[in-house]
């Protein structure tokens, strides 16, 4: 359903958060998240133009996250790398009354993604995330809000 470059922001973002205030080589990301550097690099860049991660060069610069991870939405960042959900056409003006049913239950279906991608936030998929993680260390752990 989402487009691979806005999975692989969507990692990048994870593992920056992860890091909190610290500044993160592309390499680092790239290796921790198992992305190639040089796609990476190109997401990071539009992440930047759009405001949602800064960029400092030097040996120990890098990358990390421009503001806190509860103001980061999904949605913005599908949207900063081209990866954001596209409604449907609309229907021929000689089209079906089915036709144009289904395709409005379409837009329907397809506003309500994108009301849920703006609302859903980089803070609630890294808490998602150490969940997980917990889950699967070998002891069996659970981590609990």
């Amino acid at each position: 359903m989402l487009r691979k470059s806005g999975l692989q922001a969507l990692k990048a973002l994870l593992e920056l958060a992860s890091a909190g205030a610290q500044w993160r080589s592309v390499n680092e990301i790239a290796a921790a998240q198992q992305l190639p550097a040089p796609m990476l690099e190109q997401l990071l860049l539009q992440l930047r133009r759009a405001q949602l991660v800064e960029a400092r060069r030097g040996r120990q610069g890098g990358y990390r996250l421009r503001s806190h991870p509860r103001e980061i939405a999904v949605g913005a960042v599908l949207e900063a790398v081209g990866a954001k959900p596209q409604l449907l056409a609309t229907p021929a003006e000689d089209a079906p009354a089915e036709e144009r049913v289904l395709l409005a239950l379409g837009r329907r279906l397809q506003l309500a993604l994108e009301r849920e991608l703006e609302s859903l936030t980089l803070e609630e998929l890294l808490y998602d995330l150490r969940s997980w993680q917990e889950t699967l260390r070998n002891d069996g752990g659970l981590m609990l809000g």
